[in-house]
């Protein structure tokens, strides 16, 4: 485990401290990505069909609650707009594309009175569906947000937020208010803006996974990072850990607490099992 963990940091620092989200890409480009894709298992070849719904919604309570469900991803990003936008991502693994487009006609998306969420047929052996989405909502706003076995990316958006994902990646960029977010098996990834929180406060935390926190400079916070099984690299001017094994800013696990700047808002980014690399100057 702890060599696993030891190499897991070595490429982390080696690719940087961003884990960068994917670049968004509009709905011809995912679908000409998605449409691409072909599946085997055991030598029974399956066919995939992709379709992209648009849905627009009334952002007048403020709030939105999403169920990403299984195998889907959920990214909302902050706009300038006042109403909610939603790309819904259907995604088909059948044996046929006519068996496949049938299984999509079955699929049912709401996104309506403030909640986004699908339901649709019963997964039988050789077939699969899933949904993904891409949802564009005020800078202000509540988020709930759920899903299992998909990865989960907030950015820009500024409110109450209980983020949840089983077994995927997590990242939030440039967000404030009362946030909090759990991932179980999966890395978490944190870029913070400005020169402080906004808001409450953060309290982000992955369970078995590597943890990224990249920090502006001259940044104000009541920051705990660390981990309970994993080493830990951080990069804070006048807060380096002391030198191990003749490497400054190295230490094997634990929690760091300390103040940074003027102090503020409680900024808490940790993991059980995974490396922590805590970064200064980028965004």
């Amino acid at each position: 485990m702890q060599r696993r963990l030891s190499l897991l940091f070595a490429a982390l620092l080696l690719a940087g401290t961003h884990a960068p989200a994917a670049a968004q890409r509009t709905d011809a480009e995912w679908l000409e990505n998605c449409r691409e894709r072909r599946w085997s298992r055991d030598g029974d070849r399956r066919v995939t069909h992709c379709e992209a719904r648009p849905y627009q919604m009334s952002a007048q309570g403020r709030s939105l609650v999403v169920d990403g469900g299984q195998n889907g991803a959920v990214a909302v990003r902050g706009w300038d707009g006042s109403d909610v936008r939603v790309s819904a991502r259907i995604q088909v693994q059948a044996r046929t594309d006519e068996q496949a487009r049938e299984i999509a006609r079955q699929v049912r998306v709401r996104a309506a009175d403030g909640r986004v969420s699908a339901e649709g047929p019963a997964r039988s052996e050789g077939t699969s569906w899933s949904v993904s989405y891409e949802i564009q909502v005020p800078r202000r706003m509540d988020l709930e947000v759920e899903t299992h076995n998909g990865p989960v990316a907030v950015s820009d958006v500024s409110g109450r937020m209980r983020l949840r994902t089983q077994n995927g990646p997590l990242a939030l960029s440039r967000v404030g208010g009362s946030v909090n977010a759990r991932a179980t098996n999966g890395p978490l990834s944190v870029a913070l803006a400005g020169d402080r929180w906004q808001g409450e406060g953060l309290d982000a935390e992955t369970t078995n996974g590597p943890v990224t926190l990249n920090l502006p400079e001259r940044y104000s916070a009541e920051l705990e990072v660390g981990t309970t099984r994993g080493p830990v690299s951080m990069d804070i001017p006048g807060h380096e850990e002391p030198r191990n094994g003749g490497r400054r800013g190295y230490r094997s696990g634990g929690r760091v607490r300390t103040t940074l700047g003027s102090g503020g808002a409680p900024v808490r980014v940790v993991t059980t099992n995974g490396p922590v690399v805590v970064r200064t100057g980028r965004r």
